[in-house]
């Protein structure tokens, strides 16, 4: 596939999987042996992906990834987006699980790299998401970061 029919392909990705919830195009984005590179050795890629789009559209039912900047070379797209929501249910994900319903809007900023093969399905997917700040939007306390300093 061409670098533009790749970034194409991520567009509709992002535009199916998060923003409409379509949880059976995850299995035709999807390499079967893909990796997520942020979960552990041996995760299902597939399977993990669809309970994130689930999490994350069960507490923000308006979920939407805004893609602001994207790029590709080769097989690998690079991107930079938000995701913005409201708080409308519970959040299952790590130190935030169990957090009271806020009814607050995010905007999280987020990076993505992506590998794909030459069917164009994703094999790979290396991910950076501001959970601090994702953190700090839903009244979560947060950790004091700031190195050197004693109170």
């Amino acid at each position: 596939m061409t670098d533009d029919q790749l970034k194409a392909l991520t567009l509709e990705n992002f535009e199916r999987m998060f923003n409409n919830g379509d949880l059976a195009h995850v299995e035709q984005a999807l390499a079967p042996d893909a990796v997520d590179h942020q979960e552990p050795a041996g995760t299902d890629f597939i399977a993990h992906l669809k309970e994130v789009i689930s999490v994350l559209r069960t507490a923000f039912p308006d979920l939407r990834f805004e893609i602001h900047a994207i790029l590709a070379e080769d097989n690998i797209v690079a991107c930079r987006s938000t995701m913005t929501g409201t708080h409308e249910g519970p959040l299952r994900i790590g130190p935030m699980a169990g957090l009271p319903i806020t009814g607050a809007r995010i905007e999280v900023p987020h990076m993505h790299f992506f590998r794909y093969d030459e069917h164009g399905r994703c094999t790979d997917l290396w991910h950076v998401w501001n959970t601090l700040l994702l953190a700090r939007q839903l009244g979560a306390p947060a950790p004091d970061l700031r190195v050197g300093i004693s109170p």
